[in-house]
């Protein structure tokens, strides 16, 4: 029987876009603005992309459209259901 471990805070369940802003500068931000950043490079947001996700490639959307850094989101994530 495999055990399968259930989701967790840690889980690279979100998403993190990468894209230019209107400046032509690199973002990288998770889907609920829970981090992110400017970057001078693509491989830069990507590397930081992947060691905030976990080294989950499949979860970085690059978006061919231009869009902003916003670190004013509030994050949607439900902590009561995170482990101590």
């Amino acid at each position: 029987m495999k055990l399968v471990e259930p989701p967790s805070c840690s889980s690279p369940s979100t998403i993190v876009f990468i894209g230019r802003n209107h400046r032509g500068q690199w973002i990288a931000q998770e889907q609920n603005g829970l981090y992110g950043g400017l970057f001078v490079s693509r491989a830069q947001a990507i590397k930081y992309a992947l060691f905030e996700n976990g080294q989950h490639p499949e979860t970085i959307v690059e978006l061919p459209r231009e869009i902003e850094l916003d670190m004013g989101k509030t994050p949607n994530v439900d902590i009561s259901q995170c482990a101590a």
